[in-house]
């Protein structure tokens, strides 16, 4: 087996469009920060996009090519990180099958983010197998190529979870791990795969540019939702959004009080906003009754777009060399495959299912 030299990291984007704010506190900065760190994987889930929009394959594979022009536009490194594609990496569906035989279908469902987005996207139980299969397909995803940190929003932690669970079953039953063995001792004591650990962003959940839901509370960004800024908005685009940003209802004038919490306005500066000194006046003069919306919305689009402007500069210099986007994922994905086939022979031979050796996928 092979020994990486620096520890591993494996996260990942679905393809449902171009990323936003939310992705990028939510995980992009933490991928960022750990690239030399690290022995990074950076995973395009596209077969978990096709669990709600199957019947939209080419919108599929553009999300592909604009997830990972953002990565690149972003700061991710190819040559320090390995980005590749998920359908390129056929192990993982075989670890798929494997580890759906090692949990209950009725704990897959108990999974809180898998019923929030049928509740999300009205799904009734209109949704295919498929659906709570994803659930199982990303812990594959993610022990496929046996990470110790995974960075994650917070909205993911019950997939984690679930990934742990399979972990500690899988080496307890094939690799003879005593079950009372602490999470960080399972590979030392025979386990193939590590117990993974969660790396949060500096803010777990990002409101969108919206007003609460029915329930009282602010909405997460999302593209779905239409209350996103993305990290490839031009200026203006960045402008009337946030100019037409959700704010404090009851104040009719800038002379009213406001209130900050529950406040996407606030909420953006406190999370963007490198003046926090500023933030905390102006907050206090807001629930004063003493700055305007308007003026505290410009500060924002100034923060906003000092932030975006030379990701959307580097993104148009790629949107240029779409065969460069597409040669750095066949990169990475060979260098994905390597792996994940030794992690999936690994599994086998503990299974006592290696009969033959396995062809290398080429690329």
């Amino acid at each position: 087996m092979s020994s990486p030299t620096k520890p591993r990291i494996l996260t990942g984007d679905t393809p449902t469009g171009r990323l936003h704010l939310g992705h990028y506190v939510g995980s992009i900065e933490n991928r960022l920060a750990l690239q030399d760190e690290y022995e990074c994987y950076f995973l395009i889930a596209n077969k978990h996009a096709f669990t709600t929009r199957a019947e939209k394959p080419d919108e599929i594979r553009q999300s592909v090519i604009d997830i990972a022009t953002d990565w690149l536009a972003v700061g991710i490194d190819p040559n320090k990180s390995t980005m590749f594609v998920q359908s390129e990496v056929p192990a993982i569906d075989e670890l798929t099958f494997f580890f759906s035989m090692l949990i209950p279908f009725n704990r897959v469902m108990r999974n809180p983010t898998l019923a929030q987005e049928i509740k999300d996207k009205e799904l009734g139980d209109k949704y295919p197998f498929g659906f709570p299969l994803y659930a199982v397909g990303q812990t594959a995803d993610i022990l496929a190529f046996r990470p110790q940190l995974v960075p994650v929003g917070e909205d993911q932690l019950p997939h984690l979870e679930l990934t742990r669970e399979v972990a500690r079953k899988f080496d307890q039953v094939y690799c003879n791990v005593d079950p009372h063995t602490e999470d960080k001792d399972y590979v030392s004591k025979g386990g193939l795969f590590p117990v993974i650990q969660a790396k949060l962003g500096r803010v777990n959940r990002l409101v969108g540019t919206g007003g609460p839901g029915p329930e009282g509370n602010l909405l997460k960004m999302s593209k779905s939702l239409n209350n996103a800024i993305f990290l490839s908005d031009d200026a203006d685009t960045v402008q009337k959004k946030v100019m037409g940003m959700y704010t404090d209802p009851k104040r009719l004038r800038a002379t009213d009080p406001g209130t900050v919490e529950n406040n996407p306005l606030w909420i953006f500066h406190e999370t963007f906003n490198p003046d926090q000194n500023w933030v905390k006046e102006q907050e206090d003069a807001y629930r004063k009754g003493m700055v305007g919306d308007v003026v505290i919305k410009r500060r924002l689009v100034d923060v906003l777009n000092t932030l975006i402007e030379p990701i959307r500069t580097r993104r148009k210099q790629y949107e240029q060399k779409p065969d460069d986007v597409i040669a750095v994922l066949r990169d990475g994905t060979k260098r994905a495959n390597a792996v994940a086939e030794e992690t999936l022979y690994l599994a086998k031979k503990a299974m006592s299912q290696d009969f033959f050796p396995r062809r290398q996928l080429s690329l």
